[in-house]
């Protein structure tokens, strides 16, 4: 028998490099504000979409890593073509090394509002002469209309093992009109704003596990501040938070405004799903880990069977005071929930249905379609006036999997279908689109499937023999992990 549930709606009171030169594409003017399809790399009005391939081979060594920006245009993704860059691109610094990961965290935004996205790829596994061993760099490469731009090593680890770059985010946190970048490290979250300050957020044991990040307008102030979380389980002791960062101007440096404990999370995503103009944080696949039994940081223990998706709303007054946890034995939440699921490991934002509240995508790479275990799914919650469930606790959604009508390929053991997801107007129709990973297609070869529209009628699988890409048949994962725009 299965037993539907009602979300949970509760108000409760929460607890060394160059300025970034690089991010202006050759011959291009700067706009005085950014444009607004932000991850156009080439600039030719089409959303792009970044895919990390950071166990790819580069020059015969294994796991040097690379990414692959496949083209948005009148076709969709997919129809355009794509191009590969490595540390041996011309513009890129470095070179391929086995180990280095090239690729494990990307993001494509523009930074400097010209028209031409910039593109940010860690490598967590890079090593530096004088520092040591998987010291980790995020490297800045240019848009350009042909090829690439100007690239840079806009962080590097100071030490062995620092691995920077295992996450990598971009948002304006200090309210100056110009995007700042955010690294992930292994136990560190450094910030570094457009014109050069680096301001450590966080120092502290994350079990090796690359931080979480997410930027979004919580309090309505105008600036966008900075979600980081982390957990850990006894690597030294567990600690689990998730925390909201701001920028504060005396200091010179970010604050942290506002906590949740106990709460381990696999994704974060910030959406204003109820339509009040200020962005609310969806906390994916979360899951309590001290077991403490003390604030409830996911909501009740049933609603995180399977996976649990609770969301923090904002505030002008008081962020979080308002939360909502729902899952897929919730009512009008497509499934069901099991052990193993992972329903929430992915999280993409996007107004599917143009209504003026954001809706939310959610990977669940655990999902068995039939028999078939791991297969995977996605899921789109719409948002209401009251959230992403209403005010009967209800939620609306559509999912979609291998095995819908008109969505390509066959749903296999495995396929992790919805491990990771973006969204971006990759045809520039004024709708926006999908893109899901899915990297155990092909024994681990992996895939990507656009959704137009966020929908099954017209999605398209890319592969790697599809793309062109070297040795398709090598378990590289193609499809994890993806910029969003």
């Amino acid at each position: 028998m299965r037993i539907r549930t009602y979300a949970l709606a509760a108000a409760v009171v929460a607890a060394t490099t160059a300025p970034l030169a690089f991010a202006t594409a050759a011959n291009a003017a700067p706009a005085a504000e950014p444009s607004p399809v932000t991850s156009d790399f080439n600039g030719d009005g089409y959303a792009d979409l970044a895919v990390g391939v950071p166990d790819g081979a580069v020059d015969g060594k294994a796991k040097a890593g690379y990414v692959n920006l496949v083209w948005g245009g009148a076709k969709g993704l997919g129809a355009h073509g794509s191009t590969r860059i490595t540390q041996a691109t011309p513009e890129v610094p470095g070179t391929p090394e086995a180990g280095d990961r090239f690729g494990a965290s990307v993001a494509l935004v523009d930074m400097s509002g010209d028209g031409y996205a910039e593109l940010l790829v860690g490598a967590p596994g890079e090593d530096v002469t004088g520092r040591g061993t998987d010291v980790g760099v995020v490297v800045g490469i240019g848009g350009a209309k042909k090829g690439t731009g100007p690239g840079a090593n806009v962080a590097v680890g100071p030490s062995t093992s620092a691995a920077y770059g295992l996450s990598v985010a971009a948002a304006d946190l200090t309210g100056d009109g110009s995007r700042d970048i955010v690294i992930g490290g292994k136990d560190e979250v450094v910030a570094r704003t457009a014109d050069g300050i680096s301001t450590t957020v966080f120092e502290g044991a994350m079990g090796g596990r690359a931080p979480v990040l997410a930027t979004g307008d919580f309090t309505g102030d105008g600036t966008d501040d900075l979600a980081v979380a982390y957990w850990t389980v006894d690597d030294p002791f567990t600690q689990s938070h998730v925390r909201l960062w701001s920028w504060d101007a005396a200091e010179q440096s970010m604050a942290n405004t506002w906590n949740t404990d106990n709460a381990g999370v696999t994704a974060l995503a910030a959406g204003d799903f109820d339509g009040d103009g200020l962005d609310d944080l969806a906390l994916g696949e979360c899951r309590e880990i001290a077991d403490e039994n003390i604030d409830d940081p996911c909501g009740p223990e049933e609603y995180t069977k399977g996976g649990g998706i609770h969301i923090h709303y904002g505030d002008a007054k008081s962020f979080g005071i308002r939360s909502q946890t729902l899952n897929q034995d919730t009512v009008g939440v497509y499934g069901r929930a099991e052990d193993g699921d992972r329903f929430g490991a992915a999280l993409a934002v996007v107004d599917q249905n143009g209504d003026g509240r954001d809706d939310l995508l959610v990977g669940a790479p655990g999902e068995a379609i039939g028999t078939r275990a791991g297969a995977g799914a996605v899921t789109l919650l719409f948002g209401h006036s009251t959230g992403l469930v209403d005010a009967f606790g209800e939620a609306t959604s559509v999912a979609y999997n291998q095995g819908t009508p008109k969505v390509p390929g066959a749903a296999e053991a495995g396929d992790a279908f919805g491990a990771a997801v973006a969204t971006g107007d990759y045809d520039h129709d004024g709708s926006v689109d999908a893109a899901v990973g899915s990297p155990g297609e092909n024994s681990a070869s992996g895939g990507v499937w656009t959704l137009p529209h966020v929908a099954a009628a017209g999605s398209v699988a890319l592969t790697p023999a599809k793309l062109g890409l070297p040795s398709p048949s090598t378990a590289f994962k193609y499809g994890a992990p993806l910029s969003s725009h």
